[in-house]
């Protein structure tokens, strides 16, 4: 709830500034970078990825395949479907308009969460002790 109080601010500030200045710029980017955290937080609660320690406890195992492979690659199908939406209106936007430079922020945002996720689950440190 706090993650979305600062966002809903954050949206306010933005739409009353003017983004050709350093702090409306600011607002901008802000928006981006806080509802990426507002994703993390909650996609990460409700959505599972297989093999990622950071996702949430597994489900149980008595559905189907198919169900089976949504449930475990749900974050990364969530933020693959929403990425698309996000750059959909970004394709849309004017890029040098307003909500074209926040459309383009936030589908940097969902670029690099998603490069997070798949790093989580692909790679590993040695001696890490998240990487086991």
């Amino acid at each position: 709830m706090a993650v979305a109080a600062i966002l809903v601010v954050l949206l306010m500030l933005y739409a009353r500034s003017d983004p050709s200045t350093h702090i409306g710029s600011f607002y901008g980017n802000a928006v981006a970078d806080w509802l990426g955290t507002l994703v993390i937080v909650v996609a990460t609660k409700y959505l599972y990825e297989i093999g990622s320690a950071e996702s949430r406890p597994p489900h149980p195992r008595s559905r189907g395949p198919f169900m089976r492979f949504l449930i475990d690659h749900s974050l990364t199908i969530g933020l693959l479907v929403t990425g698309a939406m996000w750059w959909s209106a970004f394709a849309r936007a004017d890029p040098d308009g307003k909500v074209g430079e926040v459309l383009g922020n936030i589908l940097s945002e969902w670029t690099q969460i998603l490069g997070i996720v798949v790093m989580t689950k692909y790679m590993r440190e040695t001696g890490s002790k998240e990487s086991k």
